[in-house]
């Protein structure tokens, strides 16, 4: 049986500060490497962007736009599929965003003004949905774990840049308020050690059917060491 492999968690040159690959590269990588699609997730503007904080808003959510557009039109001449998403950030905790496009971001220009839960409530108001990404990552700029159970879709039970531990309280957690579980590499080169991501044994058709499959929990989620 053929196994289709997605990275829900990708970061680029063009719109987060700390990626060090190119749209290009980065899809040109994960094709070398057997996967069907990934998820472009750039820094959102509250969090690691490369996007400056002192221009227009329409002019932002253009530049934030740029590393999914280069990478959806390089994915469709080597037969890889790129999906649109971005990480937002709340004091150090972040979640992936999925189900939205540029236009709903055009259209939203206050949701930097929105708390957590605010800011959770109208995506989901609004169909998308919510990846709490690594939420038990020990770093210096994270000040607390903030979960929020009920106002999540998902939980990246494992994320490729954190460590064993950090992925097992990640794993405890979605088993305890019985949340779904996904992977993401969290990729922001095109040479990580290892990879992670979700898998099934059907290509999707788009980011709805993508979602639609996680939520239905067709997917299973794992690693692999290059």
């Amino acid at each position: 049986m053929q196994i289709y492999r997605y990275d829900l968690h990708t970061h680029t040159s063009e719109a987060s500060k700390c990626g060090l690959v190119s749209s290009k590269e980065l899809v040109h990588f994960y094709k070398r490497i057997g996967y069907t699609g990934i998820c472009i997730t750039d820094h959102f503007f509250n969090g690691n962007t490369a996007v400056p904080k002192d221009l227009p808003w329409d002019i932002r959510v253009e530049l934030l736009c740029r590393g999914f557009e280069n990478a959806y039109e390089e994915g469709k001449k080597i037969d890889l599929d790129v999906f649109f998403g971005w990480e937002y950030t709340y004091g150090g905790s972040d979640f992936l965003t999925f189900g939205l496009d540029k236009e709903w971001l055009l259209n939203h220009p206050d949701i930097l003004s929105l708390r957590l839960h605010e800011y959770c409530d109208l995506v989901h108001a609004e169909g998308g949905f919510i990846v709490h990404a690594h939420p038990f990552r020990e770093a210096s700029y994270i000040a607390m774990f903030r979960l929020l159970p009920r106002r999540v879709d998902a939980v990246e039970t494992i994320n490729a840049c954190n460590t064993d531990f950090e992925n097992q309280c990640a794993d405890k957690y979605a088993d305890m308020f019985e949340l779904i579980k996904v992977a993401g590499s969290d990729t922001h080169s095109d040479k990580p050690g290892k990879v992670s991501g979700i898998q099934l044994n059907r290509r999707v058709k788009d980011i709805n059917d993508l979602l639609n499959a996680i939520k239905n929990k067709n997917t299973d989620i794992f690693t692999m060491t290059l």
